[in-house]
């Protein structure tokens, strides 16, 4: 701590301790009684003797006595006061009258100390003109704050907080992308020798949680360069001009430490297109971006200084940030794929304690979708999980349960359903699971539930066989059917139907939708009607020129209800074809609440649970022994089933 803060810090303390003393004082002054008397009066109570105490005090520059005291009649907190002229008769006409009993007391003149009456005279002043300073010194210290509005707020990273490539699991080609930066940031004459000219600017795109920040800090501390980093956010203000200020202020700081990397995070705050938007744009922001583009490649040369900038709506920056010049190279970073995800999972589950049944392999394949930041998540809910059920390690339990979390929120065990409610929606997941079994390019079934999570009464946990990047039409439908699943199976079993299934109707029209106006995938042709993405602006969506005529919306409107109905008639005939399979499935929920794949295998190979089929299969095996020891067959006691099967039958023919 500095001498300047402490002396902020001691102020207000010793300003409150003096105002304690000063409302004291003056609570004791306004709560005591002091009579004024004359000198007659004085000399006519000492002869009555009704004088109980006397304090005399002389005043030299004054030439006067100041006396005070207390008569037998007075209260505690009252006195009198009398002022006599400084003379010997007099205080010996004072004294002389008088008695014996009478307390007298001189005091010294406090006037004649120098010291006492430079504090009663000068020290009020000081404290005075002190508190002025004291609050003059605050005001001058906003309005210094409120002239450093145009510095950069830029901040530089600390050494001790260094990431490394090391430290960065999976993007591989995004790692080779970015390590043209490094070798220039390391060795700038290996490529001007050449001719050749480095990136200024390296967007990375990508949804959140990917890792682009994480990157970005990753290349500034491989090549061991000062790391300035910065939201877009922090440059726009309230006052027109300030952001501009922030940009020229941050670029000049850079070249003081030069070669060195800019991170601008969430560039989209500052970088928005130009001119878009009901009213036109925002003077500050588009200054702000006016000044960004000039530093970047204007009129002055920036070299040694890479900016990097991470957004994951690139479709709203302004074009004149992404043309050669400036951003010269976009990287995307995307979702990680299973073996992404299992390096991952290793990186982040290096101080996490895991028991030796959890395989990261086997978790990686089943978070398809999952982002870096959501993997991480999930082990963290795990270690959490862990340490309120007072286990030792991490257990497959914790993290089945932390993906659930991750996926659809923490289970709400306090809602109870009633029994039918609870058989409607047993019903539902089963529908959902039997049409996941039967359909051919469905997803595989890993988990139903009917314990409720977040807004969902249950769910069905289905995940790919295999990661693809394309869809065909046949898979598009499929699922559509399965998300109708739920709705048949409630119609089939209760012949009424139920608001359970909203959310599989929002899915199931969207995709249909995108196969009509998206993907070309209906009767209308390979015509792309509407876009994937609305407007971004307002502006956009209120100027937003249609691609098709009221007639084409009908034909659009026809195409996906025909898509549905087929789905749904699909759905509808599946399912009557299996209902002892959605009834074996749908009571197993009611009795167990959770099934994993395991226990969903087994009833649709046997018609039972695990546990059930195991104990039918020991039994069975031990009626084939018996059969097999009556039969006189050797070695039958270390004989499979099937082969039991083979030699009673041979031994019978």
């Amino acid at each position: 701590m500095n001498k300047n803060s402490l002396k902020r810090g001691l102020l207000p303390y010793l300003f409150l301790i003096l105002f304690i003393f000063g409302a004291y004082y003056l609570y004791t002054t306004v709560n005591y009684k002091v009579n004024v008397l004359s000198y007659n009066e004085l000399i006519g109570l000492l002869e009555d003797e009704k004088v109980k105490e006397l304090v005399i005090t002389p005043k030299e520059r004054a030439v006067t006595y100041e006396i005070t005291g207390k008569l037998d009649s007075y209260k505690e907190k009252e006195s009198f006061f009398v002022r006599v002229p400084l003379s010997d008769s007099v205080m010996k006409e004072i004294l002389g009258t008088g008695t014996s009993e009478l307390k007298i007391t001189t005091k010294a003149d406090p006037e004649s100390s120098s010291l006492l009456l430079i504090l009663v005279n000068v020290l009020p002043i000081v404290l005075i003109v002190g508190a002025g300073f004291f609050f003059i010194s605050k005001q001058v210290g906003g309005a210094n704050k409120s002239m450093d509005f145009g510095k950069s707020r830029a901040r530089l990273s600390n050494d001790n907080n260094k990431v490394t490539f090391k430290d960065v699991a999976g993007l591989k080609e995004e790692k080779e992308e970015v390590s043209e930066l490094i070798d220039f940031l390391k060795n700038p004459k290996k490529f001007t020798k050449l001719g050749a000219r480095i990136p200024k600017g390296v967007l990375l795109v990508g949804p959140p949680g990917t890792g682009k920040t994480l990157l970005a800090r990753a290349v500034a501390g491989e090549a061991n360069v000062p790391f300035y980093y910065i939201s877009g956010s922090d440059f726009v203000e309230l006052f027109v001009g300030v952001g501009a200020s922030r940009v020229r202020d941050m670029f000049k700081q850079a070249k003081h430490t030069a070669p060195c990397l800019i991170f601008i995070d969430e560039i989209d705050a500052v970088g928005r297109q130009r001119g878009t938007g009901l009213g036109g744009g925002h003077d500050e922001r588009e200054q702000t971006l006016n000044q960004l583009l000039t530093e970047m490649d204007g009129f002055g040369a920036n070299e040694g200084i890479i900016i990097i900038a991470a957004t994951n709506r690139a479709d709203v920056l302004d074009p004149a940030l992404l043309r050669p010049g400036r951003f010269d190279r976009q990287v995307t970073v995307d979702l990680p794929d299973v073996r992404e995800r299992e390096e991952i999972l290793k990186v982040h589950a290096k101080d996490k304690v895991l028991d030796k049944s959890v395989e990261l392999s086997f978790l990686a394949k089943r978070t398809p979708g999952f982002s870096g930041a959501a993997l991480e998540n999930l082990l963290n809910e795990a270690a959490l999980l862990a340490v309120r059920r007072n286990k030792n390690a991490i257990t497959m339990s914790e993290i089945d349960e932390a993906t659930d979390r991750v996926i659809g929120g923490p289970a709400k065990v306090s809602r109870k359903y009633n029994e039918h409610e609870k058989a409607v929606v047993a019903y539902h997941e089963a529908g959902h699971a039997v049409l996941g079994i039967k359909l051919p390019n469905a997803d595989d079934v890993q988990k139903i539930t009917i314990i409720p999570r977040g807004q969902a009464g249950g769910y069905t946990l289905m995940m790919p066989s295999e990661e693809t990047y394309l869809s065909t039409k046949t898979e598009l439908l499929q699922r559509i059917t399965g998300l109708l699943g739920g709705r048949v199976s409630e119609e089939i079993k209760f012949k009424e139907v139920t608001t359970g299934a909203h959310n599989d109707f929002e899915k199931a029209t969207k995709i249909a939708r995108a196969m009509v106006t998206e993907y070309g995938m209906s009767d209308l042709g390979p015509v792309q009607l509407e876009q994937q993405e609305g407007g971004v602006f307002l502006g956009r969506d209120y100027n937003k020129s249609k691609n098709f005529s009221n007639e084409i919306a009908h034909e659009i409107d026809k195409e996906v209800r025909k898509i549905i109905d087929e789905c749904y008639q699909d759905a509808k005939k599946i399912l009557t074809e299996n209902q002892d399979l959605v009834k074996k499935i749908a009571e197993a929920l009611l009795e167990h609440e959770t099934l994993t794949k395991e226990q969903i295998d087994c009833l649709v190979e046997t018609g039972k649970m695990p546990e059930e089929a195991k104990e039918e299969e020991t039994k069975k095996l031990d009626e084939l022994k018996a059969i097999a020891k009556e039969k006189g067959i050797k070695g039958y006691t270390k004989m499979t089933k099937e082969e039991l099967e083979e030699a009673i039958s041979k031994e019978s023919e």
